[in-house]
């Protein structure tokens, strides 16, 4: 009799309900997803409390102190003292001396030839020259001539008509200044004149007319 009891119970079997497998099955998925959830949250939480990491400082450049300020008239004292510009001169005219009067010729009784030919005609002679009117402005010291310090005589030959105008004008000395000569002879151009006379009418003749440039010392 023992034996054939420890037989029989060796046998037994235990069968479960299957509503009891699937609602096992059901919590050991829910579980899962819970441990699931709980993991991803706590990984969350570990990345938002890490610190960032830290920045590199940016290099500041020391700047360095500006100079202070100078005093009012110390750096008008260091600079150099202008140089007045340069007094422009008027270039002085010579006037040349008049001509000395005509000296009264000797009436004298004309000879007659043997053949009985007549005198020839004594050409006549102007009793003035032309001069300058007064006011006439003077030649201009050009400023580049100035610069250089050129310096000379220039002389301007003139013709005057009978209206008193400069008919033509040309420099006949001419000073070793081309900007001298050119002054010289545009300011003549512009003068206004007195004619010559001759027999007591105007007559055109002409007149050398000298200008001394010399810039200031």
């Amino acid at each position: 009799m023992p034996a054939s009891s420890s037989r029989s119970d060796q046998n037994i079997t235990f069968h479960l309900p299957r509503s009891s497998l699937k609602i096992a099955g059901i919590a050991f998925a829910v579980g899962l997803l819970l441990f699931v959830v709980a993991w991803l949250n706590a990984r969350r939480n570990n990345d938002f409390y890490r610190a960032d990491p830290a920045q590199p400082q940016t290099a500041v450049a020391e700047l360095a102190p500006l100079p202070a300020p100078l005093p009012a008239g110390a750096g008008a004292a260091d600079m150099p003292e202008a140089r007045p510009a340069p007094v422009e001169e008027k270039p002085e005219l010579v006037e040349a001396p008049p001509a000395p009067p005509p000296q009264p010729i000797a009436e004298t009784a004309p000879t007659q030839s043997p053949a009985g030919d007549a005198p020839a005609p004594v050409a006549a002679t102007p009793t003035d020259r032309p001069s300058p009117l007064p006011g006439q402005r003077p030649p201009e010291y050009p400023p580049a001539a100035l610069r250089r310090g050129d310096s000379g005589t220039v002389v301007v030959q003139v013709v005057v008509g009978v209206d008193g105008t400069a008919l033509d004008a040309r420099v006949i000395q001419r000073s070793g200044s081309r900007d001298l000569d050119r002054a010289a002879l545009d300011a003549v151009r512009g003068w206004r004149f007195q004619p010559a006379l001759s027999n007591g009418q105007p007559m055109q003749a002409s007149l050398d007319i000298p200008f001394d440039f010399k810039p200031a010392q």
